[in-house]
């Protein structure tokens, strides 16, 4: 039986930057919420379990640590992967995250179809929701990773700034980790693998490599593109073994079931916690 033809989507660095970002994100979660829930008996389980009250606020600290460490190689990484001798077309080309005027074209397009106005958009790379997907996270890094530094560290602080900045971040940390935890395990996932067209689960991030078919359905304009480029090689990436599959489904839907546990129950004992 004649294998189907696939197209690499996202490659091995790309990979390991969403791996790494998935794992402290989860860490950071379940350390973070179980003390600002530590007052809740659901909030003292969590935080038993991720080192207890001062341990946990420890390994919150690192965490924190390395994924202000990956966010800084990820820009890095983003800067040598800029064309330098056309700098401008490889920021706002077709294949740059950054955002353009197309984008609200395909939106407004996107509309027209839902009600049955016209047709459908003609995708690229990445569409407008990937893309904002994206930045929606790469901006919230720095405010978490900004406030979280302050209040590690009070003192030096409270050497640059009036002590009342310090209720600021504290203010500013906490709102900042609940949105990104309600968006993350809400929106995200919805459109990354619960959409009718990527049900049961997205494998593009894990596998690498989506198939042809599905790729120039979903994203037409790329794979024309691709193809009047001669980028579409007649023999693609080997599909994924099947237990490699079996692997990140089982992972991936164990950290999906953690990010709602954390979500449901974080909304149950709202009540009990007030921002600072």
């Amino acid at each position: 039986m004649k294998t189907k033809a696939r197209i690499n989507r996202f490659n091995v660095i790309d990979r390991l930057f969403h791996l790494s970002l998935m794992i402290t994100f989860l860490l950071q979660t379940a350390t973070g919420f179980s003390r600002l829930y530590i007052g809740t008996v659901w909030g003292r389980k969590v935080n038993s379990v991720v080192g207890g009250y001062e341990g946990s606020l420890q390994l919150h600290k690192w965490v924190g640590v390395a994924m202000i460490l990956g966010f800084v190689l990820h820009s890095v990484y983003l800067l040598t992967r800029i064309k330098w001798r056309t700098p401008l077309k490889s920021i706002l080309g077709e294949d740059s995250l950054i955002p353009n005027f197309k984008d609200l074209k395909h939106f407004g397009q996107q509309v027209r179809w839902i009600f049955g106005l016209g047709p459908p958009p003609r995708f690229d790379r990445w569409t407008y929701w990937e893309k904002f997907d994206y930045w929606a996270v790469y901006w919230g890094l720095p405010l978490l990773a900004a406030t979280g530094l302050m209040l590690m560290y009070p003192l030096a602080t409270s050497r640059l700034l009036p002590g009342w900045s310090l209720n600021i971040a504290a203010l500013l940390h906490e709102a900042e980790a609940i949105l990104a935890v309600t968006y993350i395990f809400i929106v995200h996932f919805f459109i990354g693998h619960l959409r009718p067209s990527s049900f049961p689960m997205n494998e593009a991030m894990f596998a690498g490599s989506i198939p042809l078919e599905a790729a120039a359905e979903e994203k037409p304009a790329w794979v024309a593109r691709l193809r009047s480029e001669r980028r579409v090689p007649e023999e693609g990436p080997a599909a994924p073994g099947r237990w490699y599959r079996v692997a990140y489904f089982v992972f991936g839907y164990a950290a999906l079931s953690c990010g709602v546990y954390f979500l449901i129950n974080g909304l149950l004992y709202a009540r009990h916690i007030s921002l600072h």
